[in-house]
């Protein structure tokens, strides 16, 4: 992740930062969520994905989801598309020959990014603190 606006720099509520993620790679994972006002916990951020894929023919998959399931998207991304994540977890997948490339942009009540895991995902950070 390069952070490009996040503390650095003055502004109101904009976080804005770049992701890379290599082929057969994950970002945004274990999936993890900031869309409830409760600091120091978690903090309240909209936020977009603008994608490209190398090379542009191909593809990622993101999924959207809360925990009561009430949002729970899976979406194919191409070459320049825009996901909005309103709300809930949402991690990024990038098949086996292509690389994935996100500018997030993140705006709410608080210029703070404390975002909470996936509870049923927790597992993949403690085994890898294990080694």
């Amino acid at each position: 992740m390069c952070n490009i606006l996040f503390g650095n720099e003055p502004a109101d509520s904009l976080l804005v930062c770049e992701v890379i993620t290599p082929s057969g790679g994950w970002s945004s994972y274990p999936p993890h969520k900031h869309d409830t006002d409760a600091a120091p916990s978690e903090t309240q951020l909209e936020e977009t994905y603008y994608h490209k894929v190398d090379p542009p023919q191909g593809f990622a998959f993101q999924r959207v989801y809360t925990d009561d399931r009430s949002l729970d998207e899976t979406m194919a991304v191409e070459n320049g598309d825009l996901v909005m994540v309103p709300k809930g977890y949402h991690p990024v997948g990038v098949p086996h020959g292509y690389q994935s490339y996100y500018l997030n942009v993140m705006a709410g009540p608080s210029r703070n990014w404390i975002f909470h895991n996936d509870p049923d995902h927790e597992w993949i950070i403690e085994r890898d603190k294990k080694g």
